[in-house]
């Protein structure tokens, strides 16, 4: 559980030379580092290099080991290019002297041109639609021992409206589709850089999930191991974090122990702010 004013310090790192930083991390209920985490601070660490005329456009990151949420981590930013419009940054993020996860970024001055988009579903507005948490309240007598799990494991920040039922309250099969609003639970002043660490962070929640909905009859979840292996996030057009955003995710593939999926990322207005893609690990435990 994370609350705000908890996540906005976790977003800060403490810079330690012009291109070396070090984050703490969010206590996951789960004893690793949790995949959003590092995204959002190595997205810190590549803006904290950059010009400030120049904004994130793209993100590419790949986890290599699992983060230790005790140990510190260490941001090593290299500023591969410094051009007229574009700005490039690796970020290489450190445990115990392991790569844990790099992310190449990069950086665009603002610049006019042509602009189209796809439309946003048309699916159920938030105000008609009941919070995951609140979903999850039938557990409480069914099941004590999950929901506490849940309560710990939920990020607290944000509010998130499942159009249907949430997918790990799910137990039978359907095809590999979802859709989720989401926001801040408070209002936050923050300039894009934060807007976008703070979607960064939030965009690696229920993706890989969406991969499982084919299989929820067969999977025992509680004998699956599931891991982020790799992560993108395109921004398209700025927006407001504190506001509905609307999570439309699709998992085209799964095979070989890790399933694919991508999302579009709309505000309530039907503008296009952001596409995602994962692939991540599904494993069953030995």
């Amino acid at each position: 559980m994370i609350d705000l004013k908890s996540l906005l310090d976790l977003l800060t790192l403490e810079k330690k030379d012009t291109h070396h930083f070090v984050g703490q991390n969010y206590k996951t209920a789960w004893g690793r580092v949790f995949g959003g985490q590092v995204l959002g601070q190595s997205l810190h660490a590549a803006y904290q290099t950059v010009p400030e005329d120049r904004k994130a456009h793209s993100m590419h990151g790949y986890f290599i080991l699992g983060g230790d949420i005790n140990i510190p981590i260490d941001y090593h930013v290299d500023a591969i290019r410094d051009g007229k419009s574009f700005t490039t940054r690796r970020v290489v993020a450190f445990q115990n002297g392991k790569a844990i996860f790099n992310m190449a970024a990069s950086f665009h001055l603002a610049e006019e041109g042509v602009d189209h988009q796809i439309t946003m579903p048309n699916v159920l507005t938030p105000e008609l639609l009941l919070t995951d948490i609140q979903q999850a309240e039938s557990l409480q007598k069914l099941d004590p021992i999950r929901y506490q799990y849940l309560m710990k494991a939920h990020p607290q920040i944000f509010e998130f409206k499942p159009v249907g039922k949430a997918i790990y309250l799910q137990n039978r099969n359907a095809p590999p589709l979802s859709h989720i609003w989401f926001k801040t639970k408070e209002k936050i002043k923050a300039d894009i850089a934060l807007q976008h660490q703070l979607l960064a962070f939030a965009s690696d929640y229920s993706l890989l999930l969406s991969a499982t909905l084919p299989h929820r009859k067969n999977l025992d979840h509680k004998k699956m191991y599931y891991a982020s292996l790799d992560h993108a996030l395109w921004f398209h057009r700025d927006f407001k974090i504190d506001d509905y955003l609307l999570y439309s995710i699709e998992s085209p593939s799964a095979s070989n122990a890790r399933g694919f999926a991508r999302g579009s990322i709309f505000n309530s207005e039907g503008s296009l702010i952001a596409s995602v893609t994962q692939e991540g690990l599904m494993r069953k435990y030995k």
